[in-house]
Protein backbone atom coordinates (compact mmCIF):
# COMPACT_ATOMS: atom_id res chain seq x y z
CA UNK A 1 0.00 0.00 0.00
CA UNK A 2 2.21 2.57 -1.44
CA UNK A 3 -0.88 5.35 -0.78
CA UNK A 4 -0.02 8.21 1.33
CA UNK A 5 -2.96 7.86 3.09
CA UNK A 6 -2.36 4.35 4.11
CA UNK A 7 0.61 5.92 6.25
CA UNK A 8 -0.01 5.91 10.11
CA UNK A 9 1.84 8.41 12.41
CA UNK A 10 2.67 6.59 15.48
CA UNK A 11 3.52 9.25 18.09
CA UNK A 12 4.82 7.60 21.74
CA UNK A 13 8.14 8.02 23.55
CA UNK A 14 7.80 4.30 25.00
CA UNK A 15 10.41 2.57 22.31
CA UNK A 16 8.52 -0.71 23.38
CA UNK A 17 5.24 0.66 22.48
CA UNK A 18 6.22 1.59 19.13
CA UNK A 19 8.30 -0.99 17.57
CA UNK A 20 5.46 -3.33 18.88
CA UNK A 21 2.77 -1.42 16.59
CA UNK A 22 5.09 -0.79 13.55
CA UNK A 23 5.34 -4.69 13.58
CA UNK A 24 1.52 -4.78 14.26
CA UNK A 25 0.97 -2.19 11.24
CA UNK A 26 3.20 -3.95 8.86
CA UNK A 27 1.51 -7.41 9.35
CA UNK A 28 -1.53 -5.98 8.12
CA UNK A 29 -0.32 -3.87 5.64
CA UNK A 30 -0.11 -0.64 6.47
CA UNK A 31 3.08 1.85 6.77
CA UNK A 32 4.37 3.38 9.77
CA UNK A 33 5.95 7.20 10.28
CA UNK A 34 7.66 6.75 13.80
CA UNK A 35 8.29 9.91 15.99
CA UNK A 36 9.84 9.84 19.54
CA UNK A 37 8.06 13.40 20.94
CA UNK A 38 5.29 15.86 19.45
CA UNK A 39 8.25 18.55 18.65
CA UNK A 40 9.31 15.82 16.29
CA UNK A 41 6.59 15.09 14.65
CA UNK A 42 5.45 18.76 14.14
CA UNK A 43 8.89 19.76 12.75
CA UNK A 44 8.34 16.80 10.21
CA UNK A 45 4.18 17.18 9.58
CA UNK A 46 3.18 16.89 6.31
CA UNK A 47 -0.45 16.52 6.24
CA UNK A 48 -0.46 15.16 2.66
CA UNK A 49 1.43 11.98 3.58
CA UNK A 50 -0.37 10.72 7.08
CA UNK A 51 -3.64 8.76 6.78
CA UNK A 52 -4.40 9.21 10.71
CA UNK A 53 -2.22 9.57 14.04
CA UNK A 54 -1.90 7.41 16.96
CA UNK A 55 -0.82 9.48 19.24
CA UNK A 56 0.34 9.07 23.48
CA UNK A 57 -1.01 11.28 25.95
CA UNK A 58 1.79 11.54 28.61
CA UNK A 59 5.32 12.44 26.84
CA UNK A 60 7.93 14.82 27.95
CA UNK A 61 8.32 18.53 26.54
CA UNK A 62 4.49 18.50 24.77
CA UNK A 63 1.88 16.31 25.44
CA UNK A 64 -0.54 14.43 23.30
CA UNK A 65 -3.16 16.79 24.49
CA UNK A 66 -1.27 19.72 23.83
CA UNK A 67 0.00 18.45 19.97
CA UNK A 68 -3.77 17.67 19.12
CA UNK A 69 -4.45 21.54 20.43
CA UNK A 70 -2.00 22.84 18.42
CA UNK A 71 -3.27 20.14 15.09
CA UNK A 72 -6.33 21.39 15.74
CA UNK A 73 -5.44 25.63 15.70
CA UNK A 74 -3.56 24.45 12.31
CA UNK A 75 -6.93 23.27 10.75
CA UNK A 76 -5.72 19.76 10.44
CA UNK A 77 -8.27 17.18 9.72
CA UNK A 78 -6.17 14.22 9.63
CA UNK A 79 -8.29 11.48 12.39
CA UNK A 80 -6.43 11.31 15.94
CA UNK A 81 -6.55 8.26 18.10
CA UNK A 82 -5.65 8.88 21.60
CA UNK A 83 -3.71 6.22 23.07
CA UNK A 84 -4.06 6.27 27.36
CA UNK A 85 -3.18 4.54 30.42
CA UNK A 86 -5.77 3.59 32.79
CA UNK A 87 -4.83 6.91 34.58
CA UNK A 88 -5.62 9.34 31.88
CA UNK A 89 -9.40 8.29 31.09
CA UNK A 90 -10.87 11.57 31.51
CA UNK A 91 -8.42 13.50 29.65
CA UNK A 92 -8.92 11.04 26.79
CA UNK A 93 -12.74 11.49 26.95
CA UNK A 94 -11.77 15.25 26.57
CA UNK A 95 -9.80 14.79 23.67
CA UNK A 96 -12.48 12.78 21.94
CA UNK A 97 -15.03 16.34 23.08
CA UNK A 98 -11.72 18.35 21.08
CA UNK A 99 -12.19 15.97 18.05
CA UNK A 100 -10.36 13.13 18.41
CA UNK A 101 -11.37 10.03 16.21
CA UNK A 102 -11.03 7.64 19.19
CA UNK A 103 -9.17 6.18 22.03
CA UNK A 104 -7.83 3.13 23.33
CA UNK A 105 -6.87 1.87 26.23
CA UNK A 106 -3.14 0.78 27.47
CA UNK A 107 -2.49 -1.87 27.13
CA UNK A 108 -4.39 -2.60 24.21
CA UNK A 109 -5.07 -5.58 21.90
CA UNK A 110 -4.29 -5.58 18.33
CA UNK A 111 -7.12 -6.34 17.04
CA UNK A 112 -9.02 -3.12 18.57
CA UNK A 113 -6.19 -0.77 17.00
CA UNK A 114 -6.45 -2.22 13.84
CA UNK A 115 -10.16 -2.10 13.68
CA UNK A 116 -9.78 1.76 14.90
CA UNK A 117 -6.79 2.53 12.08
CA UNK A 118 -9.24 1.13 9.47
CA UNK A 119 -11.84 3.39 10.25
CA UNK A 120 -9.35 5.99 10.96
CA UNK A 121 -8.40 5.62 7.37
CA UNK A 122 -11.68 5.05 5.67
CA UNK A 123 -12.79 8.26 7.26
CA UNK A 124 -9.76 10.58 5.93
CA UNK A 125 -10.05 8.77 2.56
CA UNK A 126 -13.34 9.99 2.33
CA UNK A 127 -12.06 13.34 3.55
CA UNK A 128 -10.04 13.64 0.86
CA UNK A 129 -12.27 12.77 -1.63
CA UNK A 130 -14.59 15.57 -0.77
CA UNK A 131 -11.96 17.94 -0.26
CA UNK A 132 -11.06 16.78 -3.89
CA UNK A 133 -14.40 17.72 -4.81
CA UNK A 134 -14.67 20.97 -3.38
CA UNK A 135 -11.64 22.02 -5.13
CA UNK A 136 -12.45 20.77 -8.40
CA UNK A 137 -16.08 22.65 -7.84
CA UNK A 138 -13.97 26.00 -7.10
CA UNK A 139 -11.63 25.78 -9.65
CA UNK A 140 -14.68 25.28 -12.11
CA UNK A 141 -16.31 28.12 -10.72
CA UNK A 142 -13.06 30.30 -11.31
CA UNK A 143 -13.49 29.88 -15.00
CA UNK A 144 -16.68 31.73 -14.70
CA UNK A 145 -17.14 35.59 -15.97
CA UNK A 146 -18.44 38.44 -13.57
CA UNK A 147 -21.24 38.30 -15.79
CA UNK A 148 -21.35 34.28 -15.41
CA UNK A 149 -20.81 34.32 -11.53
CA UNK A 150 -23.57 37.15 -11.41
CA UNK A 151 -26.20 35.16 -13.30
CA UNK A 152 -25.38 31.75 -12.03
CA UNK A 153 -25.77 34.02 -8.32
CA UNK A 154 -29.24 35.14 -9.25
CA UNK A 155 -30.18 31.39 -10.50
CA UNK A 156 -29.63 30.04 -6.91
CA UNK A 157 -31.90 32.79 -5.74
CA UNK A 158 -34.88 31.40 -7.85
CA UNK A 159 -35.18 34.10 -10.17
CA UNK A 160 -36.71 33.47 -13.51
CA UNK A 161 -34.18 34.66 -16.70
CA UNK A 162 -36.43 37.78 -17.45
CA UNK A 163 -36.20 39.28 -14.03
CA UNK A 164 -32.62 38.93 -13.90
CA UNK A 165 -32.61 40.09 -16.95
CA UNK A 166 -34.19 43.29 -15.49
CA UNK A 167 -32.23 43.02 -12.90
CA UNK A 168 -28.63 43.28 -14.89
CA UNK A 169 -30.44 45.73 -17.08
CA UNK A 170 -29.86 43.77 -20.12
CA UNK A 171 -31.91 41.71 -22.73
CA UNK A 172 -33.66 37.84 -21.56
CA UNK A 173 -31.30 36.66 -24.74
CA UNK A 174 -28.07 37.72 -22.90
CA UNK A 175 -29.22 36.15 -19.41
CA UNK A 176 -29.48 33.07 -21.48
CA UNK A 177 -26.49 32.58 -23.20
CA UNK A 178 -24.62 33.65 -20.17
CA UNK A 179 -26.60 30.83 -18.31
CA UNK A 180 -25.84 28.75 -20.96
CA UNK A 181 -22.37 29.39 -20.77
CA UNK A 182 -21.92 29.17 -16.71
CA UNK A 183 -23.70 26.16 -16.80
CA UNK A 184 -21.23 24.29 -19.46
CA UNK A 185 -18.43 25.41 -17.46
CA UNK A 186 -19.71 24.33 -14.21
CA UNK A 187 -20.91 20.90 -15.71
CA UNK A 188 -24.28 21.49 -14.21
CA UNK A 189 -27.00 19.97 -16.76
CA UNK A 190 -30.00 21.30 -14.47
CA UNK A 191 -30.37 23.97 -11.62
CA UNK A 192 -30.94 21.47 -9.13
CA UNK A 193 -27.46 20.07 -10.08
CA UNK A 194 -26.01 23.78 -9.99
CA UNK A 195 -27.77 24.08 -6.65
CA UNK A 196 -26.30 21.26 -5.09
CA UNK A 197 -22.91 22.29 -6.90
CA UNK A 198 -22.60 25.51 -5.38
CA UNK A 199 -24.08 24.34 -2.22
CA UNK A 200 -20.25 21.91 -1.92
CA UNK A 201 -18.06 24.42 -2.78
CA UNK A 202 -15.19 25.34 -0.50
Amino acid sequence: MNSPEKFVAIIDDDEYVRDGLVELLDSVGYCAKVYTQAKEFLENFDASSIGCILLDVRMPSMSGIELQHKLNDMDVTIPIIIMTGHGDIAMAVQAMKDGAFEFIQKPFRDQDVIDAITKALEKNALDREALAKKEKIQQQIDLLTKREREVVDYVLEGMANKVIARELGVSDRTVEIHRSHAMQKLGAKSVAELVKMMMHKP
